[in-house]
């Protein structure tokens, strides 16, 4: 059980000591990091053009990804043999199901920019399984023997984990570059890849807007789902919660307040810059209110490929107007204020 009385829901990620080298930079977040996050980690991975997160995989978490900033190409191979190449922008959004290896490479000409959430709290970026690393462990003639090479060979190879590989930036002459397809052929929607922010929103006029993605919209995400809620200056995401998984945020602009409510008379209260990370263990009430005079933009994740929410004004005006009367002890006419619908995101009154 953790100890709520000391617990904090905040991690200021980017305030972070980086791991970097050969043109990337990583910042993580996991449980011992981040005491509260039990059921997630994160990490905000920079890769500079060309710059390679080598070959790996995951073996105790699955990978979510949503592209802030920056061009990327990604590369993961299935049990079954096949191997997949796809390329992201802004606003794009991966998934790699766990023990499935990959890669990931920044392409164009600028850093790319983007967040990592993983389905386990106990993740670390720092003890994943990395080809060079597994190569170079093996005895040399194992090596030789299974790649082909000559000791001498093996030997001119990386003689450690090299996590980061500056390489040439891939366009569609170089030799490693995916075909393009006929333009017949061209699906806004693969495998691995979700374009969220070509998604038609969820507009709360004057209050903000939710795009949202889940296992229905983006079948392979089988553990994972997400969301990018914008909340406009002093509106409200209702109080709530969720039922069937913990939530993650990483603030991308704006400034916040979450509270997370545990019970019992306990609730914490934080206030969020962009950079930070915020938790809510599942089932946990909480809301986030746009405290500053821009627009607030959060990436939010779940450790569950179905979204479920039990937004308290839904609740609310769900039961008999006696139900809410005696439970507030309401005086006459006072129920009337009460919201008569879901309200999802509050406007600043």
């Amino acid at each position: 059980m953790m100890n709520t009385s000391t617990l904090s829901f905040k991690y200021e990620l980017e305030k972070q000591n980086p791991r970097t080298n050969d043109g990337g930079t990583t910042r993580g977040a996991s449980v011992k990091d981040f005491p509260a996050s039990i059921g997630i980690a994160g990490v905000s991975m920079r890769l500079q053009p060309g710059s390679m997160r080598e070959l790996h995989w995951h073996a105790n978490a699955a990978e979510w990804a949503y592209v802030i900033s920056g061009t990327v190409r990604t590369t993961i191979i299935h049990p079954d043999g096949k191997s997949y190449t796809d390329n992201f922008e802004p606003g794009d959004v991966w998934y790699f199901p766990k023990g499935y290896g990959h890669s990931i490479q920044a392409t164009g000409t600028e850093e790319c920019h983007f967040i990592l959430i993983f389905d386990n709290g106990n993740f670390s970026e720092d003890h994943t399984f990395s080809v060079t690393d597994f190569v170079s462990s093996v005895p040399p003639e194992i090596a030789a023997q299974n790649l082909g090479l000559t000791l001498e060979e093996v030997a001119a190879l990386p003689q450690k984990e090299v996590y980061f590989a500056a390489g040439i930036v891939p366009d569609e002459l170089s030799f490693n570059a995916t075909a393009r397809p006929e333009e017949s052929d061209i699906e806004l929607t693969n495998l691995h890849r979700y374009p969220l922010h070509s998604q038609q929103p969820r507009i709360i006029p004057g209050g903000g807007l939710q795009r949202l993605v889940t296992s229905k919209e983006f079948p392979i995400s089988k553990t994972m789902a997400g969301s990018i809620l914008e909340l406009q200056p002093g509106a409200l995401r209702e109080m709530h919660w969720h039922p069937n998984a913990d939530e993650w945020q990483y603030f991308i602009s704006g400034q916040a307040e979450m509270s997370v409510f545990l019970a019992e008379g306990t609730i914490v209260t934080e206030q969020f810059n962009a950079g930070d990370v915020g938790y809510v263990p599942m089932g946990a009430g909480h809301y986030i209110k746009n405290t500053g005079d821009t627009v607030c933009k959060v990436l939010i994740g779940f450790n569950s490929g179905t979204y479920e929410s039990i937004d308290l004004s839904e609740w609310l005006a769900g039961n008999p107007k006696d139900v809410v009367i005696t439970n507030f002890g309401l005086k006459e006419g006072e129920i009337e204020k009460f919201p008569s619908k879901k309200v999802f995101i509050q406007p600043e009154k």
